[in-house]
């Protein structure tokens, strides 16, 4: 009985401790943003609030 305990308890710990190795590893990952020359959607975008307030 104490054995299924202690394994349970054991298993528990694990898991716990690395929930918590992975979220201080995603939060300390830098991201980054594509700047606005490379981003082939501005363009298109733009055209379209061009196309909108012709309309308008």
């Amino acid at each position: 009985m104490y054995t299924v305990l202690v394994v349970g308890i054991i298993i528990v710990i694990v898991v716990l401790i690395l929930a918590v190795t992975t979220t201080s590893k995603a939060y300390t990952y830098k991201h980054t943003v594509d700047s606005l020359e490379n981003n082939p959607y501005v363009d298109q975008e733009e055209s379209k609030k061009q196309e909108d307030n012709h309309k308008a």
